[in-house]
C-alpha cells in the first residue's frame, strides 16, 4: 500500500471533535477516535488540533509523556507530513515507532503484539506460554481502544463484565441503607453517626490495601498461567485498557464478594449494631471510591484535590504502576512511602 503524504494545509484543516489530527515528528495521526478517552481531556487536544505536538507531549508544562503515550498513538497513524519544501514529494519513508527521533530526544518504541484486543481476551492470556516477567512488563503498558474489548467473547457472559458508572449506587445504596437502619435499632444516633465516621475512615486504608495487596500483588504472583489469567481478570484488564468507560467500577459481583468477608469481621468482631454502623460508612466509602475512580479517568475534576488525584491516578497507569495506591487520596501512600 502506498505511503500517504498529507500537506501542512491538509492536516490542519483537521481540527474539531468530529475530526482531529495532529503531527509528531512528521507523522500524520487521526485521533478522533480517541479525544474523548484522553486521559487529560479532550480540551487540550482540542487546542491543538491539526497542528504539531511535537514539543508539546515534552512541555513539563503541559504534561511530559511517557512511552506508553507514544505506543498509544501508533494505531492511529495515517501518513506522513510533506517535506518542509512544500509539494507533496517523496516521503523519507514510513513512520518507525522505533526510530530515534533526535530532535526532541525520545526514543519511541514499536507498539510489540500482546493481546489482541477485537478478540476474547482471556483465551487469548489462558493459551499462552508468557512467562511472568514478560506478562506484567506488557499489561502495564496502556492501550486504547474506542469501544470495550471483548473478554469472553460469549455476549450472555460479556454482559457480567459491563459495569456502568451508574450501577455502583443504584445495587449498594440499599445496602447501606438496610446496615445503617439495622445499626440504629440498637445504636443510639450520635454514636451511630461516629461509628459511621471510623468506617468511613477505615475504607480509605482497605481501599490502600486492597489495590497495593491484592491488584497488585506481582511480587507474590506465581509464574503461571492461571495465576496470570485472574490476574488479569481483577486488574490486568484494567491496566492494559485504563480508560474503558465500562470496566472502571468495580462489578457487583466482584464487589460483593470482597465485601462479604469485611462485612463478617465487623459484624462478628463488635456484635449490638456496633459493626453494622462501621460497615455502612465503610460501604458508602467504597461508592464514594468507585464514583471517584470513574471521575478522574473520564470527568472534568473541580477543585485543586480531584484535579490532584486525577493527575496522580493517571500518573500510576502511564508512568508506574508500582507506585501511587491512593485514589481519593495520597494519606496512605504518605504513611507507606509509595508516593508517586
Amino acid at each position: 500500500m502506498a505511503l500517504k503524504v498529507f500537506s501542512r494545509d491538509e492536516v490542519a484543516a483537521h481540527h474539531t471533535a468530529k475530526s482531529l489530527w495532529v503531527t509528531v515528528n512528521n507523522k500524520v495521526y487521526d485521533i478522533s477516535h480517541f479525544i474523548f478517552d484522553h486521559p487529560g481531556g479532550e480540551e487540550i487536544l482540542l487546542q491543538f488540533g491539526g497542528r504539531d505536538i511535537t514539543k508539546v507531549l515534552q512541555d513539563p508544562s503541559e504534561h511530559v509523556h511517557s512511552d506508553a503515550a507514544y505506543d498509544m498513538l501508533e494505531p492511529f497513524y495515517i501518513g506522513e507530513l510533506e517535506a518542509p519544501t512544500g509539494g507533496k514529494g517523496k516521503s523519507k519513508g514510513k513512520a518507525k515507532a522505533s526510530s530515534d527521533d533526535s530532535d526532541t530526544g525520545v526514543e519511541s518504541s514499536k507498539v510489540e503484539t500482546f493481546i489482541d484486543i477485537t478478540k476474547p481476551m482471556l483465551r487469548q492470556v489462558w493459551v499462552s506460554n508468557w512467562n511472568k516477567e514478560y506478562y506484567l512488563k506488557m499489561v502495564h503498558i496502556p492501550r486504547h481502544a474506542h469501544n470495550s474489548a471483548p473478554i469472553f467473547g460469549h455476549p450472555m457472559l460479556e454482559i457480567f463484565s459491563l459495569t456502568p458508572w451508574w450501577v455502583i449506587p443504584l445495587f449498594w445504596l440499599p445496602i447501606i441503607s438496610y446496615c445503617a437502619y439495622d445499626a440504629l435499632q440498637t445504636v443510639e444516633p450520635t454514636r451511630f453517626l461516629a461509628l459511621f465516621g471510623v468506617g468511613l475512615f477505615n475504607w480509605t486504608l482497605i481501599e490502600y490495601g486492597l489495590h497495593r495487596f491484592l491488584f497488585h500483588m506481582e511480587d507474590l504472583l506465581p509464574d503461571h498461567r492461571i495465576a496470570l489469567t485472574v490476574h488479569f481478570l481483577l486488574h490486568g484488564i484494567h491496566h492494559y485498557l485504563p480508560m474503558d468507560r465500562m470496566r472502571l467500577v468495580m462489578p457487583p459481583a466482584l464487589g460483593f464478594t470482597l465485601a462479604y468477608p469485611i462485612w463478617s469481621l465487623y459484624v462478628y468482631s463488635f456484635p449490638n449494631g456496633i459493626g453494622q454502623a462501621m460497615t455502612s460508612g465503610s460501604m458508602l466509602g467504597f461508592v464514594l471510591y468507585d464514583m471517584v475512580h470513574y471521575y478522574i479517568h473520564h470527568g472534568r475534576p473541580y477543585g485543586s484535590h480531584l484535579k490532584e488525584m486525577k493527575t496522580y491516578h493517571l500518573d500510576h497507569h502511564y508512568k508506574n504502576a508500582n507506585l501511587g495506591f491512593g485514589i481519593t487520596s495520597k494519606f496512605w501512600d504518605i504513611v507507606f512511602n509509595t508516593l508517586l
